[in-house]
């Protein structure tokens, strides 16, 4: 074995270098790689400015109402016609020579024959409305059931705006009724500084939501409070798997030093982030499928106003539940003596283990119930056993002549 066998026998010893996992395996195991917890204060600032900026839409430019809250009256009519398909350009127009006034929205509900325009306009009397009517049978000549254009093809629909606000009333009321019951539950179930985090990030919810609505002028319709009522379960759901996660790993904790608090709830976070993920994308495969059908194919209003609002409340209550919640329920359960005292004795812990650890190491001895000291005194010993068996080179010594080699001839002589 020559120096180069040596060499390659050392460096065969050496421990290989690791892995870096990626993501997805990370994720998979949830061993706590990701720190949620440790950049919290960063995570607080993403969702500050997010409420800032909902905040800010509503107040500056306010909400798309339906006529369900507003109030007025409501037109239909087919979108074929006598002389061709009708589209909304043409609708707008007539409108507003009959009447002088712009309508506040027209849109095309349906596919195929059955495609219909809806006008919304503020509120009309019965001559405004006669008028609309016969201007749209005149210039469009939509083709009604019996296939013919008649002005019976046009329907009309009138919304008080009284009815709205009892809407409107009865909406804030439920939801009201559902944050205090949300409260009840959790500070039960768990304690009331998880009740406390818990509400935050439903009230979290709720303001950029609508923010989102406030923001790229989603019509707000019944549709759309109901679907923000269904996410704020779901959030609540998600919220409530990463707590009992959190719950389950510090039972016991104070009277540990191996963890703190927030190290222990971060890696309840990893532990539970992959079925977050995975839960928050079986709920929007439905939801997509929603709104593709709702929107694309069958153009129907109520079906875009119900995806839309559950697609927006989906990711922003799967984020908060994941770097919002938790973050603020591990600061509330700081703020307690005990935790801080907990933290304090596990900071100590490891300070004595730093300093034996420099000790061993400045000595030359190391822990053998350490599985990483072990592994690498074991490397070197090999690397030391291979440089043993290499064999002394030395040139081989002939014997001189006329001297006595010192064996024995062979036969005796008496």
């Amino acid at each position: 074995m020559g120096v180069d066998e040596l060499g390659t026998d050392a460096e065969a010893a050496k421990p290989a270098p690791a892995k870096k996992d990626s993501i997805f395996h990370r994720l998979h195991v949830g061993t706590g790689a990701f720190d949620v917890v440790g950049a919290r204060k960063r995570w607080y600032i993403f969702f500050v400015a997010l409420v800032l900026v909902s905040i800010g839409s509503m107040v500056f430019r306010g909400f798309n109402f339906g006529i369900e809250f507003e109030g007025g009256t409501q037109i239909q009519l087919p979108a074929h016609g006598t002389h061709g398909a009708i589209n909304e350009d043409q609708v707008k127009q007539t409108f507003t020579d009959a009447l002088g006034n712009k309508a506040v929205e027209t849109q095309k509900v349906g596919t195929g024959n059955a495609t219909t325009i809806q006008i919304r306009s503020e509120t009309l009397d019965a001559a405004q409305v006669f008028k609309v009517k016969e201007a749209i049978a005149k210039d469009l000549a939509p083709i009604g059931a019996n296939g013919k254009a008649d002005v019976q093809a046009i329907s009309d629909s009138a919304v008080s705006a009284s009815w709205g606000g009892e809407i409107s009333q009865k909406a804030l009321i439920a939801l009201a009724v559902f944050l205090v019951a949300v409260t009840i539950f959790l500070a039960v179930y768990f304690d009331l500084r998880m009740a406390t985090a818990a509400l935050i990030s439903l009230l979290h919810d709720i303001v950029v939501t609508a923010g989102v609505y406030s923001l790229v002028g989603f019509e707000v319709t019944p549709a759309t409070v109901i679907g923000l009522l269904t996410i704020l379960g779901f959030s609540l759901y998600d919220t409530v798997v990463v707590f009992d996660k959190v719950r389950e790993n510090t039972r016991g904790l104070l009277g540990l030093t191996r963890r703190t608090y927030g190290e222990a709830a971060n890696l309840a976070l990893n532990q539970t982030l992959m079925r977050s993920i995975n839960t928050a994308v079986i709920a929007m495969l439905p939801i997509l499928g929603l709104l593709i059908v709702g929107y694309v194919l069958l153009g129907s209003g109520t079906l875009q106003d119900l995806a839309l609002v559950q697609l927006t409340g989906t990711v922003v209550g799967v984020l908060s539940s994941v770097a919002l919640a938790t973050p603020l329920l591990v600061d509330f359960k700081m703020r307690d003596p005990k935790y801080r005292q907990q933290a304090a004795r596990v900071e100590a812990r490891r300070k004595n283990q730093a300093r034996k650890a420099a000790e061993q190491a400045e000595e030359g001895d190391f822990d053998p119930n350490d599985e990483d000291a072990l592994q690498a005194e074991l490397r070197k010993e090999k690397a030391y056993a291979a440089a043993a068996s290499v064999p002394a080179r030395h040139p081989k010594q002939t014997p001189r002549k006329g001297k006595p080699s010192g064996k024995p001839s062979g036969k005796w002589k008496h």
